[in-house]
């Protein structure tokens, strides 16, 4: 006979496993699963990467354009980008949840979906504990909690590390160029400015309001950086770096401290920025010895 004792333990085990299944998003709402996501579809490149380093790649049956990392992602079904998602599309996927991405993705478009029942949980890292905290999250939401938990460990450790070596290193005034037309660079909020700092850099712009904001080139010449840093359109596209030759009262073109940094690597909040910064760093390091 089953007793009164074992009927609440019994519960209370329940309620325990569907609170793990519980998670708060960047939206500050609750999404609730019966059961770990089988079927994930995701919203942003950023959101794609996360979930396969929480050990759900499997367990994603579409993504979004541009997401091209790890390599099999770029072979799954897309459903739209950032400007349109076909919604249609993805209902008919029958997804146990969506991951979306605040800075990208249409609230409205995805309210819609909500109303039709699909968990829709959305990201927005803005501390390199966020990244880590995202991926354990959707590694318990999707059932993969200790794959999810050893990567975070791995990138928690990697970032510690990099905050040890550089902590006293000479501070140097950094420009980080995101676009050409218009010209377009960071603000302290953002997580490659956290970057800069964790290296020992200093973000020139860093209390500018907007996440992104537009600036002029006569901005930039009057605060006169020390380095110059851009991802250009790609890996070996140095077109904007060579532009600020034309500019050679520039403390970082003066010194021949221009550089440019894999744009997967650092403009994606995801376990590949513990790489980028390692290259910032390097970076840095170079311009120090210049100084």
């Amino acid at each position: 006979m089953i007793t009164v004792v074992a009927v609440l333990g019994l519960a209370l085990t329940a309620s325990v496993s569907a609170a793990e299944l519980c998670a708060t998003d960047a939206l500050d709402r609750d999404v609730c699963l019966p059961e770990p996501a089988r079927r994930v579809v995701s919203l942003s490149p950023g959101a794609t990467e996360l979930l396969f380093s929480a050990g759900a790649g499997d367990s994603v049956v579409a993504v979004s354009a541009w997401s091209d990392y790890p390599p099999q992602a770029a072979e799954l079904p897309q459903v739209g980008d950032s400007n349109r998602l076909d919604l249609e599309a993805i209902v008919s996927l029958k997804p146990d949840l969506v991951v979306a991405w605040t800075d990208g993705n249409s609230r409205a478009q995805l309210d819609r979906l909500a109303k039709l029942g699909v968990p829709v949980f959305w990201l927005a890292p803005r501390e390199f504990e966020d990244i880590a905290l995202a991926v354990e999250t959707l590694g318990r939401l999707t059932g993969h909690t200790p794959v999810a938990e050893r990567t975070a460990a791995e990138f928690r450790d990697g970032i510690s590390t990099l905050q040890a070596t550089y902590r006293d290193s000479a501070p140097v005034w950094v420009f980080y160029q995101v676009w050409d037309q218009p010209l377009m660079t960071i603000n302290g909020d953002e997580l490659i400015s956290k970057a800069i700092a964790l290296c020992g850099g200093i973000n020139v712009f860093a209390g500018l309001p907007r996440l992104v904001p537009r600036i002029s080139v006569e901005t930039v010449l009057a605060a006169d950086p020390e380095v110059i840093v851009t991802a250009g359109r790609g890996d070996s596209d140095r077109d904007w770096l060579a532009s600020w030759q034309s500019y050679p009262s520039v403390t970082a073109v003066a010194r021949d401290n221009l550089f440019l940094v894999s744009p997967s690597l650092l403009q994606r909040p995801t376990f590949r920025m513990l790489e980028g910064a390692r290259e910032l760093c390097g970076i840095l390091e170079q311009a120090r010895a210049r100084l």
